[in-house]
């Protein structure tokens, strides 16, 4: 269990047979999604909730942005709401009102912390691209000084969150069981298709072998 699941803030009361507040199934959900959604209420007192990078390493979560971002430059100062959802599945039952999605999701409450050192947001960004493509962190150029600069890493201990899944088939009521209508799950899934070299791409560049590999496990 996480060491916070007692706290009533993150605590699902929406059908909480679907939570889980496990750190080990949280950090699953956050590897497989690329964007998160940081809310904020900012000086202005406006909510605010935009969508970001998120790279977890442990049980600490990285988001990356602009140095000149003001939702980064707020929520280095101020507690945050975090959420990333999977989306697995269209759920088609046979009345409208039982139609339902099975997906992945997380919450996340916490005071995230600017990362200021050099290696520290080195550290955060190759987590961010190992995610995105294992392997592509040694084959491109190292970030320089003036652009570490330039970008906004902020950490965050995992130690607030919630994971709330769905899976299965349709839940209809019992008398529409008898009803002549399709009733199935769609699955849905997110797939690479086939890369495109860049324009400006030198002759005799070869295609990087972990690219194809990353294509094929997306397939």
């Amino acid at each position: 269990m996480s060491p916070a699941a007692d706290k009533p803030r993150h605590r699902v009361s929406r059908v909480p047979d679907r939570a889980d507040y496990d750190l080990e199934t949280v950090g699953e959900i956050l590897d497989a999604t690329t964007v998160c959604h940081v809310a904020v209420i900012d000086d202005r007192g406006f909510p605010v909730s935009i969508p970001t990078l998120h790279a977890r390493v442990g049980s600490t979560l990285f988001l990356h942005g602009s140095s000149a971002s003001r939702l980064f430059r707020t929520a280095a100062r101020r507690e945050v709401c975090i959420s990333a959802t999977a989306v697995d599945g269209l759920v088609l039952a046979r009345s409208v009102f039982h139609h339902s999605v099975n997906y992945r999701s997380v919450v996340l409450f916490g005071s995230p912390e600017a990362i200021e050192d050099e290696d520290g947001k080195n550290e955060a960004l190759r987590a961010f691209t190992e995610k995105l493509i294992p392997g592509r962190w040694e084959d491109a150029r190292q970030p320089a000084p003036q652009e570490l600069k330039a970008t906004a890493v902020l950490r965050m201990p995992i130690d607030e969150a919630t994971a709330k899944v769905r899976t299965g088939g349709a839940v209809d009521e019992p008398e529409d069981y008898e009803l002549p209508i399709w009733a199935g799950t769609v699955p849905l899934r997110t797939v690479a298709g086939e890369p495109i070299p860049d324009d400006r791409l030198l002759d005799g560049v070869a295609e990087p072998g972990y690219v194809g590999e990353y294509r094929d496990a997306r397939s």
